[in-house]
């Protein structure tokens, strides 16, 4: 059934650690850029708040493939930026990968913000009333009272936005990063008498990647529950 596995062109395992790569480093940009943009959100500055909030409007309903693919066209080819090193034999490849990421960082962080906003709204006011009676500023109340409360509460949905970024990887393949969706797309067009099978085999994959992942991060956030 998968005698196609044989072809050495097939990098299967190489295609699913691409994957896996972009969701982690994917992921570990929008919690860091959602986090900073969330802080905006709720900032008693006027222009940070409008900047944020024109921001998540914007690429939270901006198709993911535009924003990739803009990374690619607008970025690398009509501004000549390039995020991998000039000398290196795999420059293109690693610059594809590098403007993906960024492009998954700019779109995921949206939903990253969202859904720590949402946790702030769990959080009583009165324990930044009473945080800015004692003297702490913005930056202290929210980093050391407001935030650390609101990442318990909204474990499980950064769960799903992970879980979400890990499965929107496939649109990478549009600007030619070789990670599973590109080698099924290859595998679809050179194996026609095995469709059925290739299909079967990425679903299987996907779903051996997205199931303990999601059961793992359900467990933390049962462990990490805020109790009011």
């Amino acid at each position: 059934m998968f005698d196609f596995l044989s072809n050495p062109d097939y990098d299967l395992v190489g295609a699913f650690w691409t994957t896996i790569q972009l969701t982690f480093f994917s992921a570990i940009g929008a919690l860091i850029w959602g986090t900073i943009l969330v802080g905006m959100r709720v900032s008693p500055v006027p222009i940070m708040r409008g900047f944020a909030t024109v921001y998540v409007n914007v690429f939270r309903n901006t198709p993911l493939t535009v924003i990739i693919i803009f990374t690619s066209l607008g970025l690398s080819s009509t501004l000549g930026i390039n995020l991998a090193a000039s000398d290196s034999p795999t420059s293109l490849a690693d610059n594809a990968f590098r403007l993906a990421v960024l492009g998954f960082i700019v779109y995921t962080a949206t939903f990253v913000c969202e859904s720590l906003r949402s946790g702030i709204n769990t959080v009583p006011v009165g324990q930044a009333e009473a945080a800015r009676a004692l003297g702490l500023n913005f930056l202290q109340v929210l980093g050391l009272i407001v935030l650390p409360q609101a990442f318990r509460a909204v474990i499980a949905p950064l769960a799903n936005v992970l879980i979400a970024l890990l499965k929107n990887t496939t649109v990478a393949s549009v600007i030619g990063v070789a990670e599973a969706s590109l080698l099924m797309s290859s595998m679809v067009e050179n194996e026609s008498d095995s469709l059925f099978y290739v299909f079967i085999l990425f679903a299987l994959v996907f779903v051996a990647l997205v199931l303990p992942l999601g059961l793992l991060l359900g467990w933390v956030a049962k462990k990490a529950e805020v109790k009011r």
